[in-house]
């Protein structure tokens, strides 16, 4: 039975195998039956979304304005770095009329000396002195306008008395710390009242756009293929499927320029082209407000350790969240765990990851999801976002670049001043505000053009499906966010 080259095909009137019926597709195509085709669409990347970061530690929330503004607190205690010596005059002298203004007359003022080029030996010690006049001037080098204040020490008789435990210089610089007053008996409250102080900061949101087109004709030819998409597009579908595609990338842009978008610089490009501006993502906000620690989990499980105690000092120092979450590229995910066993007790060499039964139908988890040191609780949790080679998987480390390897943020909710409600409000410390009013809510519009599908809207002979958003994100508190990078 061979293929029926010689004469028109005859279609049968059932389904059956004759010479008469086969049909020569191409010169030369010997294969008596049609090729199988394999209905089911082929999953070669797995899920390929890379969004869902957000949807785990943020919300989302409507505004109205062109911009969002948010007061944080200021620090309730005075800490004033960097305070130079005029050890002649028993005075400090600050760089500016914001620091000094924090200081008043009768505090009592811890001075830990952080430089010191004229005595050998004085960084690291401490002396407790009491301010007895402020908005004084020095006159060893010139007038300071009023940004020194005079002290006089509990311990010694002068700031450089000869033979004391701290013996400074005019080279001297220390941190201040006030902790305290002390007044005499019967005096009066000679000083000044201080203002609690606040930071505000702003963002504004950006327009992000795309679109799917297909014309009418190749609507018109229907190829059914069976679909899982990342949309939720499941079954059998047509020429939809790539306007699925579509979406589904969209939808990652939308989280994607959340945690990668810039605030345009004054002189920067961007800022010349007229209507855009940009918006501060997570990255810039942790560059700008936050910390970004250039170690790695790279070294033995002890050097490791060490490294990770160092991340707990910095929060100490901030709020001191007790619980938060570690989002890590694979390497970062899996020298993390690495550490945790090394330093694991129970068997030689560190490798007891834990109690089990040893079960014959027990899979052996190398892994870890969290661990607790000194008061915090750490939730550790792999990216896709860093890992994909369409994303951050792509780059590597080198010298001179950024190798993002993960993000430390703080987990629960933040209680701020918001500018437009009048109140104080609750809010994870990462949220989208999105653009919307009574009448249009621009957090995702869909909508379709042309005059194909059902829709007929212009002369347009196929079919647009557009998509639109404007929104920012809002970084609360980022002095608790760090930056992981080799």
């Amino acid at each position: 039975m061979g293929l029926n080259t010689l004469a028109d095909p005859v279609a049968a009137p059932v389904k059956q195998t004759l010479a008469s019926s086969y049909l020569d597709f191409s010169t030369g195509w010997a294969q008596q039956y049609l090729p199988e085709l394999y209905e089911a669409e082929v999953e070669r990347y797995g899920n390929r979304s890379l969004s869902g970061f957000l949807a785990k530690v943020g919300a989302e929330e409507a505004m109205q304005s062109d911009q969002v503004v948010w007061s944080e607190q200021g620090r309730l205690h005075i800490s004033i770095p960097d305070v130079t010596m005029d050890v002649s005059e028993n005075m400090l002298i600050f760089d500016n009329t914001d620091e000094a203004g924090l200081i008043r007359k009768h505090d009592t003022l811890l001075l830990h000396i952080t430089a010191d080029g004229a005595v050998a030996g004085n960084v690291g010690k401490q002396m407790r002195v009491l301010v007895t006049a402020v908005g004084v001037d020095s006159t060893a080098g010139g007038s300071n306008d009023g940004l020194g204040i005079t002290v006089a020490p509990y311990d010694q008789a002068a700031l450089d008395t000869n033979g004391a435990a701290v013996v400074c210089a005019d080279s001297t610089v220390a941190t201040v710390m006030v902790y305290g007053s002390e007044y005499a008996k019967g005096s009066t409250a000679d000083r000044h009242a201080l203002t609690p102080s606040f930071k505000t900061f702003t963002n504004k949101p950006i327009i992000m756009r795309d679109m799917y087109q297909i014309n009418g004709s190749d609507t018109a030819q229907i190829g059914w293929v069976e679909v899982s998409g990342e949309e939720g597009q499941n079954g059998y579908m047509w020429y939809l499927k790539a306007e699925g595609d579509t979406r589904a990338r969209f939808n990652d842009y939308l989280e994607m320029s959340m945690i990668e978008a810039r605030k345009a610089a004054d002189s920067s490009g961007a800022a010349g082209v007229t209507g855009i501006g940009g918006t501060e993502g997570l990255l810039q906000a942790i560059d700008n407000r936050g910390h970004i620690s250039t170690d790695t989990f790279a070294g033995t499980a002890a050097e490791d350790l060490a490294y990770f105690d160092d991340i707990l000092v910095k929060l100490d120092g901030q709020g001191a969240i007790e619980e938060n979450m570690l989002y890590l590229d694979r390497d970062a995910s899996l020298q993390f765990d690495d550490m945790l066993a090394g330093i694991s007790v129970g068997s030689a060499g560190g490798t007891a990851y834990g109690l089990f039964d040893n079960s014959a139908d027990m899979a052996l988890n190398l892994g870890f999801i969290g661990v607790r040191r000194g008061s915090y609780d750490f939730y550790k949790s792999d990216w896709k976002y860093l890992n994909n080679l369409s994303a951050h998987g792509a780059f590597a480390a080198g010298a001179g670049n950024e190798k993002l390897e993960g993000v430390l943020c703080p987990a629960g909710t933040s209680s701020v001043y918001d500018e437009t409600m009048g109140r104080n409000v609750k809010r994870p410390f990462l949220h989208v505000r999105y653009r919307a009013s009574q009448t249009d809510n621009r957090r995702l519009k869909t909508w379709i053009t042309g005059s194909v599908g059902g829709n007929i809207t212009s002369d347009l002979d196929a079919m647009t499906v557009n998509y639109l958003t404007e929104r920012c994100l809002v970084v609360q508190a980022a002095n608790n966010f760090m930056k992981l990078q080799r």
